[in-house]
């Protein structure tokens, strides 16, 4: 079998012209939640009669995608790329489209994974996306200038707070530049989608293939505005041959164009001139109505932080080590001890932790910093601080209790004050 470091990644239909009648693609639409709210964008899941993105005749757990994998390319092993691209975005529903990944990546090693987002929230699990050899990532960039993107984006929400106007634009560009930026750093390749909206942005999409370009970006696909009912763009004309051909010839003096796009649905598959969406409806529908794996446990340990092996008194930021524990019928059992990243490298300490306690449902503290706990939730592992003994905490955590009654340090850190970018408490 193909060895995962000697992909054939011309293989990629989307990317390579050449290849699309040779190889396609399947997107897993396992990602319904969305973390902006575009001008442009209608998410109508049942709307079969629909060929565009964010659209899907259903929405699949990871399970079942792996499930819906093995049938797909039983029955089209043409196939040579699966990918997530919605309905909504992939790292809104970040621990659904990591899980993906990761099964997807252990069963077909030679399968070249890709992901779609609008890069809001991608930034975290950029260096796991990397070490599961997740090659191409698309990012869509609508606009470099805040004001024209305020026109785009009635809302951008991040964790609970939601923005809107050019406050909303400015935290989405920051995030998108910083995300193709380190997706770059990290050798993926990386498609830029730009949707040219007539009046709004069609003036303005040749900044963007420069900025792109000067961030290291692979390759840009102008994309015709798809005019959807109830929408606040859903009056504007979709735009005409000669516009999009105009954009992409000025824009190629920048970066190479993508002039192939057929504006998949989320639950697309096939080739791209042969597609196979409606044919595959019912497999699809029948993978939707799979039950959960029967006795499928994960994450069956949980990780502690401590000093002695009998309490829970250590701060995330302090542990150099972690011990391992499971429950084996009424008992509590060591199983080892793992150590921790060394200190310092930012949020790349809390990804390679999040790694190394990947198949840990909870990990056990006396204090943990924002950025560690938001990166250690969203890839599933949940942070529970408390203080006392090893056992009562294992205990409430395995039956499913309440661990935040048992007395928890108040202070963030030994010496007060955690930055929570990976140095360590000093």
């Amino acid at each position: 079998m193909t060895k995962i470091n000697e992909l054939d990644l011309s293989k990629h239909p989307c990317f390579n012209k050449k290849v699309k009648g040779q190889f396609g693609r399947v997107h897993l639409p396992v990602a319904p939640k969305c973390n902006i709210k575009c001008n442009y964008c209608n998410r109508k899941y049942d709307c079969v009669n629909e060929s565009r993105p964010g659209v899907t005749s259903t929405v699949l757990n990871p399970d079942q995608s792996l499930e819906y994998m093995r049938r797909v390319l039983e029955k089209e092993p043409r196939i040579s790329v699966a990918g997530i691209a919605g309905p909504g975005d992939p790292f809104a529903n970040g621990e659904q489209t990591m899980e993906t990944m990761r099964l997807l990546r252990q069963e077909f090693p030679d399968l070249i994974l890709c992901l779609a987002s609008n890069g809001m929230q991608i930034g975290p699990y950029i260096e796991e996306l990397a070490d599961i050899k997740v090659s191409h990532v698309t990012i869509t960039v609508n606009a470099i200038d805040p004001e024209i993107g305020a026109g785009i984006y009635s809302w951008v929400r991040d964790g609970k707070i939601v923005y809107q106007g050019r406050q909303a634009a400015e935290l989405l560009l920051a995030r998108q530049l910083e995300a193709v930026k380190k997706l770059k750093e990290n050798n993926i390749t990386v498609k830029i989608n730009s949707i040219i909206i007539p009046g709004i942005n069609d003036h303005h999409i040749i900044e963007v293939a420069k900025k792109m370009q000067e961030l290291g970006a692979d390759l840009l696909n102008c994309m015709a505005l798809f005019p959807t009912v109830d929408t606040v763009f859903g009056h504007i004309e979709q735009p005409g041959k000669e516009m999009v051909n105009g954009i992409r010839k000025a824009a190629e003096k920048h970066m190479p164009q993508m002039r192939h796009c057929t504006r998949c649905r989320a639950d697309a598959v096939g080739l791209l001139d042969d597609d196979k969406t409606e044919e595959f409806r019912g497999c699809l529908s029948a993978c939707a109505k799979l039950p959960a794996i029967p006795g499928k446990a994960p994450r069956p340990y949980v990780a502690v932080a401590t000093m002695e092996g009998i309490l829970v008194n250590q701060h995330l930021g302090e542990a150099v080590k972690f011990q391992i524990w499971e429950k084996k019928e009424d008992e509590y059992r060591l199983v080892e001890e793992r150590e921790a990243p060394d200190q310092g490298g930012g949020l790349r300490r809390w990804v390679r932790l999040a790694k190394s306690l990947g198949d840990c449902q909870a990990v056990l503290v006396s204090g943990i910093g924002e950025t560690p706990h938001e990166i250690l939730s969203k890839t599933g592992i949940k942070p529970l601080t408390m203080n006392g003994f090893i056992e009562e905490g294992l205990k409430r955590v395995f039956e499913g209790q309440d661990v935040s009654v048992l007395q928890a340090r108040k202070e963030t850190c030994s010496k007060g004050g955690c930055s929570g970018q990976g140095g360590g408490c000093m």
